[in-house]
């Protein structure tokens, strides 16, 4: 009878660990919008950033209530939430790249929300200073979004350089093909 019981187990133990799936950081209400603005660089990147940045501030909430129950977890979920949106934003950056897409509008909020996002880490991580038994449940996480943050912000200056310095060409070139005789 053990011999079948234990395949029994790993059956319903792999069926219920499938049924599991990752919670979506997104409301549907901001999967619509991110939808309608599938095709528009500018717009599709702000939607993200103004996402990122309302889960920022739901981190700061969390903090904030001392009180609150569950705050080590909510902490935790708080800081996963805003690493999903942003790696997302980042997708998103690199997606629109790779279609060669102008970004150099859409890249200067990104940028500056880049600087607000690793100060505000930065502040959250030096305030945990004095609490290193409470970082230890969410230390990980969190220098993995500073150092994302960090690398992100670099890359995406980086892009604007490079698409500012191609677009400068192109615009050159547009310019001597408009020079030429016509015939």
């Amino acid at each position: 009878m053990t011999r079948f019981a234990i395949p029994i187990l790993l059956l319903l133990v792999s069926g219920a660990a499938a049924q599991q799936h990752h919670r979506d950081p997104l409301s549907d209400l901001e999967i619509d919008k991110l939808r309608d603005a599938a095709q528009l660089p500018e717009v599709r990147l702000k939607l993200y950033v103004e996402f990122a940045r309302v889960r920022l501030d739901k981190l700061q909430q969390v903090r904030a209530d001392a009180k609150a129950p569950d705050r080590q977890q909510k902490t935790r979920e708080a800081l996963q939430d805003f690493l999903d949106v942003y790696d997302e934003l980042n997708t998103n950056v690199d997606t629109f790249a790779d279609r060669r897409d102008d970004l150099r509008k859409a890249l200067k909020p990104v940028i500056e929300a880049d600087t607000e996002f690793g100060s505000k880490l930065r502040a959250f991580k030096s305030a945990l200073a004095g609490a290193p038994k409470e970082a230890d449940g969410y230390g990980f996480l969190l220098g993995s979004a500073l150092d994302t943050v960090d690398s992100a912000a670099k890359d995406h200056r980086g892009l604007l350089a490079e698409q500012e310095e191609a677009f400068k060409h192109k615009k050159k070139q547009g310019h001597k093909d408009d020079s030429k005789p016509s015939e």
